[in-house]
């Protein structure tokens, strides 16, 4: 589309409603008012936020630590294409192995992996970034944050910063608390900016960690000042700003600018509503809250449809749209969040040239009925604004295996992606996001972003259950027990959004620990495009809108079978306990590792009902870290020494140890190191599913 001069201020956008007795029919009520009261659609998206500056502006402004601590919370300037320009990419410590997707594309050692080791005054420094600007580091992250982060910049022999990482990353860094740093569910997130005019180099003197770095990297030319040592002092006053704007991220500074009405609508099963408004405009906050007989399936029934200016750029769920599902799920971040009193809110800020239509589609079979407020905003379009866009796609019983990567967002056009919202059903306790999330932008063949793990890229880590909520990253939901059931992410790219001058593609692994079952899967996108861009999405279904059944919890156990973690100790070195592990018997296992050797024994006593001549079968986990152990039942051995090493976790089939004679009660399983397999770690680890015993043929 074209783009014609810049439209003046308008001081009001007219609106109609238009109701349809059921999706696609024809028009039964029209109404009209300067801006309706029953603004039920519209009261879907919005935002508050300070001016943007203009792409096309003569002269780009200098970027320094403050203009980059005011982008933190600057929602309205994620609506304008950046200026000055830039790329945002990130290094990370993912396996090396993955060259394409022919090669290692799903390896998952993704630890402990650097751009080079430097030998520096006595110690070795693991180099994580070394990027020449000028740019600008916009966030680091890690799982196990280790050693003494160093931060060199322009090629300064001393660095500008240098702090324990677990410090810098914590929240314990002077002048860097919570929630600029912090660790939320196990991930350690740094939010602080650090910008630099010429280069910048990050090392840690100790390896082994996980870690992102995303960065920004200017345009040639840009006129940067370098981060400095004593400016987190010098901008107390600015961070305190920035730090309170995180804090209470559901309540914009000074409000939202504009007019604010409140509505109340009941939406009948079938029908559809329309609100149209004309420019030039802006939906800058809305506040909504649903109520309906099963206010799940209205959350996921009743479908959100905006077209700016003509062009299609939202399609959701209601709840999705604000950014977790089903249901309303507590959380506060920047741009989104749902409150325990059931209100949802979007600061999202959503500018137009002409026009505006929001539609609701109410797919479920009760009335939904919704109150809230919408706010509108004046606006100025230019050449460098651009459309809020936010879309949904859904898949349903997708298998584990093959590993896939599944998309989240293909686009063409000029735009800044700005986040995801994600949610999973996942059938059993095992892990289901040990995959990365892979950005590729403006044609590149291999990814710019190529992540650690999925729990990793929504700023959490270690597969955590735990529930936290963050202004720019959020898990509301995690039913359990564990990682079973229903869980939802979130995270919004706002210092770090990610722009794009031609196309961008979003994938992210699936790569759950269980080979054998089906997840449900469903993500709402959300960018920010100019007019005539595209996207892969397609209209949503009603079938799709549905919210599915999730069984309740029960642990899997065979029958008769002798579990492993309620076996008493008789004589162990090292540790030996039960551990939790999804896909085997009571989805535990007696775990025997920490510090074993060749030669060391583990002894349990397991009960026979009665004395006599048994067949005795075992299953046990298998993994890359297990050892070749010798078993015995009573003192005599149990066939050769067997293997438990494989590349991947996983449970053995039952297997047959032989005949025994037992007597009533208790009787001995003795496991001895004997070695381990060529390919694997070195741990000698041991893990006991369960003894089942059968008469003997």
């Amino acid at each position: 589309m074209n783009n014609p001069e810049p439209h003046s201020s308008s001081t009001a956008a007219s609106s109609c409603l238009i109701r349809h007795s059921r999706p696609g029919s024809g028009a039964s009520l029209i109404r009209h008012s300067r801006r309706a009261v029953a603004v039920v659609a519209l009261a879907i998206l919005g935002l508050a936020g300070s001016h943007g500056r203009s792409w096309a502006a003569l002269g780009a402004p200098v970027v320094t630590t403050a203009a980059l601590l005011r982008d933190m919370t600057d929602l309205k300037g994620m609506s304008s294409y950046p200026n000055p320009a830039y790329t945002c990419r990130q290094f990370s410590s993912y396996d090396r192995k993955s060259e394409s997707p022919e090669i290692e594309w799903f390896a998952n050692a993704d630890a402990g992996h650097y751009l080079r080791v430097e030998e520096r005054e006595g110690r070795k420094e693991h180099v994580m970034m070394d990027v020449a600007g000028p740019g600008a580091v916009v966030r680091i992250w890690s799982a196990n944050p280790a050693g003494t982060l160093r931060i060199y910049l322009d090629g300064a022999v001393e660095p500008v910063v240098a702090a324990p990482m677990i410090d810098l990353l914590g929240g314990g860094y002077p002048g860097l608390p919570r929630p600029l740093s912090g660790e939320y569910s196990k991930g350690w997130n740094l939010y602080f900016p650090i910008p630099y005019a010429k280069h910048c180099k990050i090392t840690s003197d100790q390896g082994g960690f996980y870690y992102h770095v995303n960065y920004r990297t200017y345009e040639p030319g840009t006129a940067v000042e370098s981060f400095r040592v004593g400016e987190i002092e010098a901008l107390k006053a600015e961070i305190e700003k920035v730090i309170a704007g995180l804090d209470q991220p559901d309540m914009p500074a000074g409000g939202a600018e504009g007019e604010t009405e409140p509505f109340w609508l009941e939406l009948p099963a079938g029908e559809t509503v329309a609100q149209h408004f004309s420019g030039p405009a802006a939906i800058a906050r809305a506040v909504v809250r649903a109520s309906s007989r099963e206010l799940e399936t209205a959350l996921r029934g009743v479908i959100v449809k905006m077209r700016f200016d003509g062009e299609a750029c939202v399609e959701a769920p209601l709840g999705d749209l604000f950014g977790s599902g089903p249901g309303v799920n507590v959380y506060r971040s920047l741009p989104l969040g749902m409150r325990a009193n059931g209100e949802m809110y979007s600061q999202w800020f959503m500018p137009f040239r002409d026009s505006a239509v929001i539609e609701l589609v109410n797919y479920t079979r009760d009335v939904v009925t919704l109150s809230g407020a919408l706010t509108l905003q004046d606006y100025r379009w230019t050449e460098a604004s651009m459309h809020f866009r936010a879309k949904w796609r859904a898949d349903f019983d997708v298998p584990t295996r093959p590993m896939i990567d599944w998309n989240y967002l293909t686009a063409q056009g000029r735009g800044v992606f700005a986040g995801a919202a994600f949610t999973i059903d996942n059938p059993v306790k095992d892990w289901w996001g040990e995959g990365d999330e892979k950005i590729y932008v403006d044609g590149e063949t291999f990814p710019s972003h190529f992540g650690t793990g999925t729990e990793d890229y929504f700023g959490y880590a270690w597969c955590w259950p735990g529930l936290f909520t963050h202004a720019y990253h959020a898990q509301p939901r995690c039913d359990g027990p564990g990682n079973y059931g229903r869980t939802s992410v979130n995270r919004f790219h706002i210092l770090d959004r990610i722009p794009f001058r031609e196309d961008f593609r979003f994938d992210m692994e699936l790569w759950h620990w269980h080979a054998r079952c089906q997840v449900n899967m469903a993500v709402t996108a959300y960018w920010y495009a100019r007019p005539g861009s595209r996207d892969t999405f397609g209209p949503i279904r009603s079938t799709a809108a549905i919210v599915r059944p999730v069984a309740a919890y029960a642990a899997p156990r065979v029958a008769g079978a002798i579990e492993g973690e309620t076996l008493r100790l008789v004589k162990v070195t090292g540790v030996a306990a039960p551990q939790d592990w999804g896909n085997l018997s009571n989805d535990q296992h007696l775990w025997w590792h920490a510090g074993m050797k060749p030669g060391d024994q583990l002894t349990l006593a397991f009960p026979a009902p009665k004395a006599g001549r048994y067949q005795v079968v075992g299953r046990f986990l298998r993994a890359r870290d297990y050892g070749i152990h010798q078993l015995a039942i009573n003192g005599q051995q149990a066939g050769a020494p067997r293997d438990f090493y494989t590349p991947e976790v996983t449970p053995s089939d039952e297997v047959i140890l032989g005949e025994f004679d037992l007597k009533e009660g208790e009787n001995q399983f003795t496991v001895t190191v004997v070695g381990a397999n060529e390919k694997a770690v070195t741990s000698y680890m041991f893990g006991l599913d369960y003894l089942l015993l059968k008469p003997a043929p």
